[in-house]
């Protein structure tokens, strides 16, 4: 957990985490499971998206509010947005986002696991 700005964003699993959780006794609760493995990429893509955009607006050097305010939103809505529970990131967001950081959204279509 991270606090910022008065703001808590619980994180799930991180890409580097991966391969300790695949090790994890509890993984038996995925095995097998394909409607469990989906819940868990997509916890995964949208603990990504979080965590990237807390790792860009911190290497800019700005707060949640000075980036709101380039943004042209609030500080709660960019709190939302680093928060990995969130899943209601529209591309227009991510685009005004990204342009505020001089930065552009790239979208990349991967295979299914096991297919």
């Amino acid at each position: 957990m991270i606090a910022r700005n008065n703001c808590f964003i619980f994180t799930i699993l991180d890409a580097a985490a991966a391969d300790v959780f695949n090790t994890l006794p509890g993984l038996h609760f995925f095995e097998g499971k394909p409607d469990r493995l989906a819940e868990l990429d997509k916890m995964r893509a949208v603990d990504a998206v979080a965590r990237k955009l807390v790792e860009l607006r911190t290497k800019a050097d700005l707060t949640q509010r000075e980036l709101a305010k380039l943004v042209g939103t609030s500080a709660s809505v960019i709190c939302r947005l680093e928060d990995a529970d969130y899943e209601g990131h529209s591309l227009a967001m991510l685009n005004r986002l990204a342009a505020a950081l001089h930065r552009r959204v790239e979208i990349r279509f991967m295979p299914l696991r096991g297919v």
